[in-house]
């Protein structure tokens, strides 16, 4: 068993040099190609940075198979397509109907992973799609500042990783093998003047990948509670939206609104600050779930989201008069 040991964590530092390499030749390849994300209206940053070096998430699926052969076909055919055609967004824009028909028929090849499409209750998986694309948009408008998509992601993925060591609801290898991928992306990424920044890409393909190993959670357990593993985005990404729409805004348009928006652009909270915030709050309240035991979970369940709601109305109603005043002066200047 210490050698079959040792051979895993040989592997893992193989696959750790690997990805660190490949995120370097992507560099090149980036600023060869020019690909890059330009400051605008929604930007929280006001450099030049090199763009989709989230293409690792992806990569570091394929290496996983690579090194531990295909155990989930449907899942990667899926995140492939939703990734693929997010990295060509990343390029050039992709209209809006191409890109999200892509995301409903990965959805659709990650049910057939879970082996639910043959349900009799076809009305909830098509309630569980609508659910299920909409968090992966969710992940991606919440992809705004340095360090907040990889942080977030490892604070989700350390928890399932924890729970799969006694559940055993995935290959262990995927968890790994992905929180390395995220965590050679953090080192370009996670710091105060980025090397690059994940793009759709890889805000995209990290979702995907999570609602995979959430899903198989939730169908192991046959409990829906651990939902909660993403209730930190759910709740800024869900009453920003509501927000907007009491403000009358048109919902595709570019915005800063998020909480995580205004800490780093309003009140000049550091973004590696805000990321890490966001980070302790999600692995703190999915660790209180792990340890939360039958019925009380749904208690904890409300009580987490009555919470997080409740502080978001409380910050925004106290500094989002900021944001206005910004919004106030940009026209100005427009105007000038």
């Amino acid at each position: 068993m210490i050698l079959n040991m040792m051979r895993h964590d040989m592997i893992y530092c193989i696959v750790f040099v690997l990805l660190f390499i490949t995120e370097l030749l992507y560099f090149k390849i980036a600023d060869k190609y020019n690909i890059i994300d330009k400051p605008n209206l929604r930007s929280s940053h006001t450099r030049v940075v090199l763009r989709g070096g989230g293409i690792l998430f992806l990569l570091g699926a394929w290496v996983d198979v690579l090194f531990w052969g295909m155990r989930y076909p449907w899942f990667m055919i899926g995140l492939t397509a939703i990734a693929g055609i997010s990295f060509v967004d990343d390029m050039r824009a992709v209209p809006n109907k191409i890109r999200l028909a892509v995301h409903f028929i990965s959805m659709f090849f990650l049910f057939q992973e879970f082996g639910i499409l043959a349900l009799d209750w076809w009305w909830m998986v098509i309630l569980v799609l609508i659910i299920c694309v909409g968090i992966i948009n969710a992940y991606n408008f919440m992809d705004g500042i340095n360090g907040i998509t990889g942080g977030y992601s490892l604070a989700v993925l350390i928890p399932l990783w924890y729970l799969n060591r006694s559940m055993h609801f995935v290959d262990e290898h995927v968890i790994l093998v992905t929180i390395i991928s995220v965590g050679v992306f953090c080192f370009f990424n996670f710091r105060t003047k980025a090397k690059c920044f994940a793009g759709d890409v890889g805000s995209v393909g990290i979702a995907f990948i999570i609602l995979f190993l959430l899903g198989k959670l939730i169908l192991f357990t046959e409990n829906p509670v651990y939902i909660l593993f993403l209730v930190v985005y759910g709740i800024d990404s869900v009453l920003t939206i509501i927000h907007r729409i009491l403000l009358h805004e048109n919902l595709g348009e570019a915005h800063r609104k998020h909480v995580y928006q205004l800490m780093a652009n309003e009140l000049k909270i550091p973004h590696v600050a805000v990321a890490l915030i966001y980070m302790f709050l999600q692995v703190t309240i999915s660790f209180g779930l792990v340890y939360v035991q039958n019925i009380c979970q749904w208690i904890y369940f409300v009580a987490i989201v009555f919470l997080l709601s409740s502080s978001y109305v409380i910050f925004v109603k106290k500094y989002y008069h900021l944001h206005a005043e910004y919004l106030k002066n940009r026209m100005k200047n427009i105007n000038v």
